[in-house]
């Protein structure tokens, strides 16, 4: 099925060091590109073990991740790193929304952290998200390779490699549109968007959300449920000692906007 898009969506895969947001970084990067007019654009242009965009992650890759995704210490020695190359993926991303597999809870916040590590002030203001496997265990509860061969047909090759698992999860997006025309699903990236964030999040890590009032709300710790702003008011240490502590950049970033905004 053709996507009705209104701008471009850029499905995306990320292979990494780890699992930790805050702290693991990207070893591997993929994204398929749709433009509103049918053209896809690759990064990199095309799947094979001799044009993975690989990254140097700058930290050991731990063990158990490289038998995972294939990619070890050696592979990456002479690689550049993601603030090398961010620019040019930033120009790449510019003005799309975003899908992928997990991606929202995993791809969207770790790409969004490196960015931010690198200098650049990526935002997700505009975009849309379209997270796949939110709607898979919403409509069909699976893995990758199931919703592959369920909604496909096919058998999933090449299985935590970026651009196969990219790939993957765009042709799923497209045949559960097919799937479920007459059901819950709407050709419409905004619509997605709405079912894939059944929660409205403040930041990437869903340590701050939104409550039925639109107001910014923690979502851990002592003060959860009770609003940013009340929270700040009476207890002025806290500001400081979250953007003292090992919370993922994105999140500081917008403790930093509310906080300017409160005038606090």
């Amino acid at each position: 099925m053709k996507l009705n898009l209104k701008k471009p969506i850029a499905f995306f895969d990320l292979e990494t060091t780890g699992v930790d947001v805050g702290r693991d970084r990207i070893v591997e990067i993929a994204v398929v590109k749709i433009m509103p007019d049918g053209q896809i654009n690759y990064l990199p242009q095309k799947a094979g073990k001799e044009n993975r965009l690989v990254l140097n992650p700058t930290i050991p890759i731990p063990l158990e991740s490289s038998m995972i995704h294939g990619i070890y210490d050696a592979d990456v020695k002479d690689a550049p790193t993601f603030a090398d190359y961010a620019p040019k993926l930033f120009k790449f991303l510019f003005d799309c929304d975003l899908g992928g597999f997990n991606s929202n809870k995993f791809d969207v916040p770790l790409l969004a952290e490196e960015f931010l590590r690198s200098g650049i002030d990526f935002t997700l203001d505009g975009r849309s998200l379209v997270d796949v496997q939110v709607l898979y265990h919403m409509l069909e509860p699976r893995n990758l390779k199931a919703a592959y061969q369920f909604y496909c047909g096919k058998k999933l090759d090449g299985a935590h490699e970026a651009l196969p698992d990219t790939i993957a999860t765009y042709e799923i997006f497209g045949a559960m549109l097919d799937h479920y025309k007459d059901k819950v699903l709407i050709n419409d990236v905004e619509a997605v968007h709405a079912l894939c964030e059944r929660r409205k999040k403040a930041d990437l890590a869903n340590h701050l959300v939104y409550n039925d009032q639109d107001q910014v709300v923690f979502n851990f710790g002592k003060y959860k449920g009770q609003t940013v702003k009340d929270v700040f008011q009476r207890d002025s240490g806290y500001f400081s000692w979250m953007m003292n502590a090992e919370f993922p950049l994105y999140t500081k970033k917008v403790l930093k906007e509310l906080k300017e905004k409160m005038k606090l």
